[in-house]
């Protein structure tokens, strides 16, 4: 058999592919069309494998679905919050370069597409809610670390996450840099506001913030 030419790329093998590579295609499928273009042959396609390359790793596609939403709230986003906890010390500096990584990877699409998977599917909603926990962790913790309360600081994170998945249109606004200065607004503690938890409906009150 002749060999393929030297400029064409060269099709992954059953053999070199590991189950993580499978779940990586079916998370570029949910950030490009949702749940509807997660299935078998597209997943295949993305990986340039034949259909039955899938079965060399998984029982059958329920299985791969179940561990595709377990992928989602496990050893990625753990990998991904240690890494930047240990290449940024600062804590805003360390807000704003996961910030950066959810843009570069798209990941803001793969959580809506996630969060519309778990309207379904019970695997997906326990994915989803172990996933907010451990980013809504990471974060508060981060604010915490600059001076902020922990009530004051899981509202702060509680915002800029819901406010990442806004698809709100707004012509006014740069989206290129309305992260920045979301992640300015919240997270810089300011001599003349602070969230309090203020009973049944909660206040914005004046009071200094001390940062040691």
């Amino acid at each position: 058999m002749a060999n393929a030419p030297a400029n064409e790329p060269r099709a992954a093998r059953p053999t070199d592919l590991a189950p993580h590579d499978w779940l990586e295609a079916g998370q570029s499928l949910l950030r490009q069309g949702g749940l509807r273009a997660l299935k078998l042959r597209p997943l295949a396609s993305e990986l340039r494998v034949s259909t039955g390359s899938f079965y060399h790793h998984f029982g059958d596609f329920d299985e791969y679905q179940g561990l595709l939403a377990d992928y989602f709230a496990g050893a990625q986003i753990a990998g991904l919050i240690d890494a930047i906890s240990r290449s940024e010390a600062d804590p805003i500096g360390r807000i704003r370069l996961l910030a950066q990584v959810v843009r570069r990877r798209g990941m803001s699409r793969l959580s809506i597409a996630m969060r519309a998977w778990a309207e379904s599917d019970p695997r997906a909603l326990a994915a989803v809610q172990r996933h907010d926990e451990q980013v809504l962790g990471f974060l508060a913790a981060c604010l915490q670390a600059r001076g902020f309360a922990r009530h004051d600081a899981m509202v702060r994170a509680y915002a800029l996450m819901t406010l990442g998945l806004s698809k709100v249109h707004a012509p006014e606004l740069n989206l290129a840099t309305l992260m920045d200065e979301m992640i300015a607004l919240f997270c810089h503690p300011s001599a003349d506001t602070s969230v309090t938890d203020a009973g049944e409906h909660g206040a914005w009150t004046g009071g200094a913030t001390t940062i040691s």
